[in-house]
């Protein structure tokens, strides 16, 4: 009899899924929602595209239009400009300067005849890097070890030379982009570790290892990075004994790094101090060791926790390797200014396009490392459904 019953308030079938609403899917929607929401909102627009209107055909036209191209001196950057003659120097932007000056902003003064050591290092680091950065391939563990371990020996030894029948290279010679991704893949490399011990050893309960620790971090947190390099190429040879002595380009990777790794250690201590006790307990009440508590359960999620603190700190190691200019070497940006005095290029738009040539290469990696972390936040943010 119970099944006889018809319950009028009870559905007897679901509703099918609406569609979203019109006004979403389209480009009319989209700018409705994104830019003309509100009264403030519309105001705000308006406001940025009549900037944009002010500015952008100044820029396109001088990075585009009066640019100059293809030349080999000056001339080609002083002449007359599209719309007749203007001043000496104000055409537009030199692009032919960068053009002519391209392979030393990448390699410094190393000889012509040796920039193939250099191309190889380079396509090695690039064929070692993507298979680690692409999560679903296998075998990261072997990865890691040819890219941080096996791969700067041979790096080493290519770039050095004076081995195997190579030619030697001294350091004083090396420059440009060169210089700045070795600086900071150094950096990089050593700073990561070493701050993760120097996080652990600040919160360990031995007063002597933590001492030592909280000592390193605020030294080197307290001063800047150009007197570290300062410090490292004047003061470290004193403590070398009679007769020893230590490359400058050495002092500079070693200046970085500890630098780097003060900054590092506290970052990777803010994400160990945002993970719960109870997951340290938990480990405990399973009878893990300290280093594999910390290596299985920790230290992964504090990382996770922090990865856009460690990229900020990778960005801002790699933008401050124009400081190693104190010490008499020449990054991207140095060995670009010093193109400045060349006789063959002076004119008054040749440092300025210079300049924006170096913005835009560090623009490149500092987006791309940004957007790399931003993927990586997406991969690994699986402790909560969306």
């Amino acid at each position: 009899m119970a099944d006889n019953i018809n319950l009028s308030y009870i559905r007897g079938e679901m509703i099918a899924a609406e569609p979203p609403p019109v006004s979403n899917r389209n480009v009319a929607g989209w700018l409705r929602t994104n830019l003309l929401a509100t009264p403030k909102d519309v105001v705000l627009t308006i406001l940025a595209l009549a900037l944009l209107a002010f500015t952008l055909p100044a820029i396109f036209n001088w990075l585009i239009v009066q640019a100059s191209w293809f030349g080999s001196d000056r001339s080609v950057c002083a002449t007359i400009a599209q719309g007749g003659i203007q001043p000496d120097g104000w055409k537009g932007a030199c692009w032919a300067f960068v053009q002519d000056r391209f392979q030393q902003f990448i390699f410094g003064r190393y000889p012509i005849d040796e920039r193939w050591r250099v191309m190889l290092v380079g396509a090695m680091f690039v064929v070692l890097l993507v298979p680690l950065m692409i999560p679903k391939l296998p075998h990261k563990a072997i990865n890691a070890i040819l890219l941080f371990v096996v791969f700067p020996v041979v790096a080493f030894f290519l770039l050095l030379g004076g081995y195997f029948g190579l030619v030697r290279v001294d350091t004083p010679l090396w420059g440009g982009m060169m210089v700045t991704l070795i600086l900071s893949f150094v950096g990089i490399a050593v700073s990561f570790p070493v701050g993760i011990l120097l996080a652990l050893g600040r919160r360990s309960h031995m007063p002597i290892v933590k001492m030592f620790c909280v000592l390193f971090i605020e030294v080197i947190r307290g001063v800047p990075l150009i007197m570290v390099l300062f410090m490292a190429n004047v003061m470290l040879p004193l403590f070398l004994p009679v007769g020893w002595t230590i490359d400058n380009f050495l002092r500079a990777v070693v200046g970085v790094a500890l630098f780097a790794s003060a900054y590092m250690a506290e970052v990777i201590r803010g994400g160990l101090q945002a993970i719960p006790k109870g997951q340290s307990e938990g480990a405990d009440s399973l009878g893990l060791s300290y280093w594999q508590k910390m290596r299985l359960i920790v230290l992964p999620q504090a990382i996770k926790v922090v990865i856009p603190g460690i990229v900020n700190t990778f960005i801002g190691l790699f933008k401050d390797t124009s400081l190693v200019a104190i010490i008499g070497m020449y990054d991207l940006l140095n060995i670009i200014r010093l193109n400045f005095a060349d006789t063959t290029w002076i004119t008054p738009m040749t440092p300025l396009t210079g300049l924006v040539t170096a913005a835009i290469i560090y623009w490149i990696f500092c987006f791309g490392m940004s957007r790399y972390s931003a993927f990586m936040e997406r991969h690994l943010d699986t402790g909560h459904k969306r």
